[in-house]
């Protein structure tokens, strides 16, 4: 039977599923570069980068330049740990559905 709970309600969310994808097949992603590869505005964008980093799931670095200052984010070993887990639980549920 599978344990339906251990889904982690943080990264289920669609567009933290989404955020968490892109940050495990890429070291680093620009914030620009997220809010352009997931169509979202800038304000639902902050905000479910905050849930992630306030669980621990990712870090932000800025990098200063003349023009603008440039936020990006990765992955923090916590949040790669939680996202093979998340995983984990989605393949048994696709395997389940396989019987």
């Amino acid at each position: 039977m599978i344990d339906f709970s251990k889904l982690d309600k943080v990264i289920h969310e669609r567009a933290r599923l989404s955020l968490m994808t892109l940050l495990a097949a890429r070291a680093d992603w620009a914030f620009q570069d997220l809010k352009i590869e997931l169509q979202m505005s800038d304000g639902n964008l902050i905000t479910h980068l905050r849930t992630l980093s306030d669980a621990g799931f990712i870090s932000s670095s800025k990098l200063a330049s003349e023009a603008r200052p440039q936020t990006t984010y990765s992955l923090t070993p916590e949040g790669r740990h939680a996202f093979t887990a998340y995983l984990a639980v989605l393949e048994a549920i696709v395997q389940s559905a396989k019987k």
